[in-house]
């Protein structure tokens, strides 16, 4: 089977004829490798170091879909259609794969089937899943640095759930531990943040 980032670049940059892309045409691409691909995918654009205004928030509702579905041991993922078939610019998609496939190929360089178990038994898809889930919603949350790091965690445990490689997943959920970390750190600083500048204001006007 091709590599993801030959995949990729042969579809996108070299088949591809339309304007416009959809999650329907890139779902034709999965194949038996469905779930890590879309999520491969979807992560993406969050993940790299460029701007992607306006796409954490409906692909993390997505990403969220499927994992929901991978805790649930579904074997083929149902997206809304209206979602599966919004386009997208294909010169957009070709911007973040100019960026993003040179990470793909060195990833591919060091993948290989290892410890699968953790990818292919209900227990290590239900973990892989539940991971993923808490991952989109941080994604989802409008606040600067809640966004990268658990898409970064996403799109390596993904990577390994697409390859079978138990390694590369593990170390994928180790990102996403420190991305709701991360989070959580964000969270409460603005709420006590905000708290203590409430309180202060409530002072000055006390006074």
């Amino acid at each position: 089977m091709a590599r993801l980032s030959q995949e990729l670049q042969r579809y996108f940059f070299d088949d591809h004829q339309s304007p416009d892309v959809t999650l329907a045409e890139i779902l034709l691409l999965a194949k038996e490798r469905v779930f890590g691909f879309l999520l491969v995918i979807l992560s993406l654009p969050s993940a790299l170091p460029v701007p992607a205004p306006g796409y954490s928030i409906p692909f993390g509702i997505l990403i969220f879909l499927l994992a929901v579905q991978l805790i649930i041991g579904a074997k083929i993922p149902w997206l809304p259609p209206k979602m599966m078939n919004y386009p997208v610019k294909l010169t957009t998609v070709q911007k973040f794969l100019q960026v993003g496939n040179p990470w793909l190929q060195r990833i591919e360089s060091i993948s290989r089937p290892r410890l699968t178990y953790i990818c292919t038994t209900l227990p290590g898809r239900i973990t892989i899943g539940s991971a993923i889930a808490l991952m989109a919603i941080s994604m989802m949350i409008p606040v600067p640095g809640t966004n990268t790091l658990p898409a970064m965690g996403v799109f390596v445990t993904s990577f390994g759930l697409l390859e079978d490689d138990g390694a590369i997943t593990l170390g994928g959920l180790i990102m996403c531990l420190f991305g709701a970390i991360l989070t959580i750190s964000i969270l409460s600083a603005l709420i006590w943040g905000g708290s203590s500048l409430l309180d202060l204001v409530k002072t000055w006007l006390g006074r």
